[in-house]
């Protein structure tokens, strides 16, 4: 991902990514079960994303998600790795409660370590289980998308939240701030207005 190398070199930072297949997996398991019209331009079902390798590794990691050493086996690569980010699913999204709750363990097991996130998952956020655990991590940041299937739980006031436009004059005259070419700009803005360019 040449955004993620860009801004590892720009904030000096080890970042480290997990990702899972886009929409859904070749067996036909949905991945992002909130996705809307993004599935008919996902940037993650174009380009080096389609290479047949690349394809494996990420149907390899939804496999591993379904396991119960998943927690454990994520631990050991943090610990191999040291990462100082962990940016989960460039490709994919929350496909569960129970799959956020494992990284939500993870991020609590591993609390040196920043784990960030772009999610249309927006309900599994809101879960009156969830809410609760989230509050108490410093290290798990969370940007909603819009144009998914439940974009009226997003409080605009007061939720990171991130919207696309086509250029960058219009992004701004909108009040956002711009992380297309710095991904850590989403987790520690001047506002939760996150403003992406269409690519």
């Amino acid at each position: 991902n040449s955004k993620l190398i860009e801004t590892s070199k720009l904030n000096k930072a080890k970042i480290y990514q997990f990702n899972l297949p886009a929409y859904k997996t070749e067996s036909g398991k949905i991945t992002c079960p909130y996705a809307s019209d993004c599935v008919k331009y996902c940037y993650a079902s174009k380009g080096t994303f389609r290479f047949k390798n690349v394809q494996n590794k990420y149907n390899k990691n939804y496999n591993l998600s379904l396991i119960p050493e998943f927690i454990d086996l994520i631990n050991i690569e943090i610990k191999q790795f040291k990462p100082s980010h962990i940016r989960i699913h460039s490709s994919g999204d929350f496909y569960s409660i129970d799959y956020l709750l494992k990284w939500i363990t993870i991020a609590a097991d591993n609390p040196e370590v920043i784990f960030y996130r772009y999610t249309k998952s927006i309900p599994f956020f809101k879960h009156h289980k969830i809410k609760p655990m989230l509050n108490q991590l410093s290290n798990f940041k969370f940007v909603f998308s819009t144009g998914s299937k439940k974009d009226n739980l997003i409080n605009f006031n007061k939720d990171y939240h991130a919207v696309i436009f086509d250029n960058k004059n219009d992004l701004l005259n909108a009040g956002y701030i711009d992380a297309s070419k710095n991904d850590l700009i989403a987790i520690n803005p001047d506002n939760n207005k996150i403003g992406l360019i269409y690519h």
